[in-house]
């Protein structure tokens, strides 16, 4: 079992319910899935771009990157609809714990001044939204290798109803908010 899951069951758990008082332990608001997208514009004019961002993100979670397609065509762009223009990842139970636990015990500590994540992240239904500038920050990627550093969001979607719980959830995950 991930290090993490073990945690939620024997720590997080019993604290979330007593300070939510819930009476039962399916109340008690866990991690759902985590879902990891790269957007790439770039990838119009230099489909390499794709190929190389897709194996980096496949590094980093885990698990094989999906092509995202446009859905609608923007001439100013000189974007078509169908076209590749990013990758993404949906992880779950185990892979799922693996991730948050890197990322919040080896990935954020490595952002240069680093002060925490912001508590403001939220989308009022218990969902958390992260944005990573430098992908760089994962010790999966070989910085010598690279030929751009890219930026990645991360969505940490919860079965929380609101987002206190959500938040109180994810600090006793680890997540580091900012004061």
């Amino acid at each position: 079992m991930a290090r993490l899951k073990d945690f939620y069951l024997k720590e997080i758990v019993p604290a979330l319910k007593k300070e939510f008082n819930y009476s039962n332990m399916m109340e008690v608001p866990k991690v759902e899935k985590i879902v990891i997208n790269m957007g790439l514009g770039e990838a119009i004019q230099n489909i390499k771009l794709l190929d190389s961002a897709s194996s980096e993100l496949s590094l980093i979670a885990g698990q094989k990157a999906v092509t995202t397609r446009a859905k609608k065509s923007i001439a100013t762009f000189k974007l078509r609809q169908g076209m590749p223009i990013g990758c993404m990842v949906t992880l779950r139970s185990a892979k799922m714990y693996n991730f948050l636990d890197r990322l919040v015990n080896v990935a954020l500590p490595r952002v240069r001044d680093f002060r925490g994540v912001s508590a403001k992240s939220f989308d009022g239904r218990g969902n958390y939204a992260l944005g990573i500038k430098e992908h760089i920050i994962f010790p999966e990627i070989d910085y010598d290798n690279l030929d751009r550093i890219k930026g990645m969001n991360v969505v940490v979607v919860t079965t929380a109803k609101k987002d206190e719980e959500a938040k109180a959830l994810l600090k006793l995950l680890g997540m580091p908010f900012k004061d």
